[in-house]
Order: C-alpha cells, then sequence, then structure tokens
C-alpha cells in the first residue's frame, strides 16, 4: 500500500535505537526526509547512516541534541533549513523517568518528568501544528506508554506525566485542527524487543536471581501473542498513522501489546 507521504518531511525523536529508530526506518522507506534527533552522537550517526544506505534518494539529517531542552528542540526544528514550520510529520519521543516510590520523589524529580514526557512534545506540538494546519496536512505521533491505560506502581512518575499529555491531547485533537487536514494521536507501546526492555529484564534477573532466559519466557508467556514486539512493527504503525490513509484517526491511544491489556477500553 502506498502511504501517499512521500517527500514529506518528518521529525524523529529519539531516533537513533528501538521504537524512534524503527519509526524513522519505516517512515524513510515510504520516501519520507527524516530528521533523527538523539543525545547520543555515536549511536544517532551510526543509525543515520544505515537509513541513507536502506533508502536511497531520502534525505537522513542526524541533529544531536537533547530534545527537553529549549536548545535542543530548536536545533531539531531548525534542521530542514527553515522554521519548524517545514515538517509534516513530528514523532515525538522521550526516555522514560526512572521507577521508584513516591515517596521518595521531590518537586524537581516530578518537574523533570513533567518537562520531558509531557511539555516538550507539547513544545514540539506548538512549534509545528499551525504550519501543518496551513499546509493542509500534517502528522502528529507521540510515543507514550501503555502505562497510560493501565498504570504500573513503581512507574508513578512516567504515569502522571504521560497522562497529563494524554489529556491535553484529547483536547487538542478535538479542537478544530482535524478539518485542516491535522491529525495527532499517542501510541502506547507494550513490551517491545528494544535495549530497554533488555536492561529491564537484566535488573529484573539480578533482583530475583532468576536465570535471564527464565525471566524473559516468563513476561512473554504473559502476552497473549506470546512474544514481544519488534522496533519494525511499531515503526510500521506508525508510519500508517503518518499516511494519508489515517486522516480519520485522530485523538486516539493506540496500544500496540500483543493483547497484554485486559480492558475492554
Amino acid at each position: 500500500m502506498d502511504l501517499g507521504i512521500k517527500g514529506k518531511w518528518a521529525l524523529v525523536c529519539g531516533a537513533s535505537k528501538g521504537l524512534g529508530q524503527g519509526c524513522a526506518q519505516a517512515l524513510a522507506a515510504e520516501g519520507v526526509h527524516v530528521v533523527m534527533v538523539a543525545r547520543g552522537a555515536d549511536a544517532l550517526n551510526a543509525s543515520a547512516e544505515k537509513l541513507r544506505g536502506q533508502a536511497p534518494g531520502v534525505q537522513v539529517l542526524a541533529v544531536t541534541a537533547d530534545i527537553t531542552t529549549p536548545e535542543g528542540r530548536a536545533a531539531a526544528l531548525a534542521a530542514p533549513g527553515g522554521p519548524g514550520t517545514a515538517f509534516d510529520i513530528v514523532v515525538t519521543n522521550a526516555g522514560g523517568p526512572p521507577p521508584g516510590d513516591f515517596r521518595d520523589w521531590d518537586r524537581d524529580a516530578w518537574i523533570k518528568a513533567v518537562d520531558a514526557n509531557m511539555l516538550t512534545p507539547i513544545e514540539l506540538i506548538k512549534a509545528t501544528v499551525d504550519g501543518m494546519a496551513a499546509r493542509g496536512f500534517g502528522r502528529i505521533v507521540n510515543i507514550t506508554s501503555s502505562a497510560v491505560k493501565a498504570p504500573i506502581d513503581i512507574l508513578g512518575l512516567s504515569n502522571g506525566a504521560r497522562s497529563g499529555l494524554t489529556g491535553f491531547v484529547a483536547g487538542l485533537a478535538r479542537s478544530g485542527i482535524a478539518a485542516q487536514g491535522v491529525t495527532i494521536n499517542n501510541l502506547l507501546p507494550g513490551k517491545f524487543d528494544t535495549d530497554r526492555l533488555q536492561a529491564t529484564l537484566a535488573s529484573a534477573a539480578s533482583k530475583t536471581g532468576k536465570p535471564l532466559d527464565d525471566i524473559r519466557s516468563g513476561q512473554m508467556g504473559q502476552i497473549p501473542a506470546r512474544r514481544f514486539g519488534t522496533p519494525q512493527e511499531f515503526g510500521a504503525i506508525c508510519a500508517f498513522l503518518c499516511s494519508v490513509h489515517a486522516g480519520y484517526i485522530n485523538g486516539q491511544n493506540i496500544l500496540p501489546d500483543g493483547g497484554l491489556y485486559p480492558g475492554t477500553y
């Protein structure tokens, strides 16, 4: 299926690896020019170079920056050679805050979580949405977490900050911009086979004393699909949401988790 977005410009945050990289790859495969943003220069440049080889004819720009800072956002938004209005597609993505007990989190911890996982996506939306509307096409996809639908007790910082973004997006998506061709949706990943998941599994093995393979198989056994998702699968979902065919999908929280979430809505 031709997604109808060849030649568009996309900003993909956290694109050096994992789910962000999967999104960048899927978009580039559709002929979308991609600005990849991440904090680690070596991993980012390696990912960008690989993507250039996979998608000849597509412009792939790498911006080493912390997207959660004003300076980082300014550098990313200027990358195509113009203001942020040049972007037709924006995929927001920032690392989740650390787990823990809410009793141990001070105001600074909360502000950092909200700044990265709520206010940063809002700032990126603010910088690009009017340009999208003026051109009659725009797609914004926020990578959040399945914890928005099924909060996890030790992830209170993430639960709170990401739920705040969800509420904001729900209102903005229904404010009239969809009538101008702009949609905003959230992708709530479950367990995908990424470096972050591997680190989490290794930590669990260390704490419990159980073999890593047992921890891995045990968690996969809880998922109806009996496996973890892949970044490529996640990227394909993101690319479809960014396509011309997804213009009637707006303000939604889409949960790719292999069926793990037990709720009905």
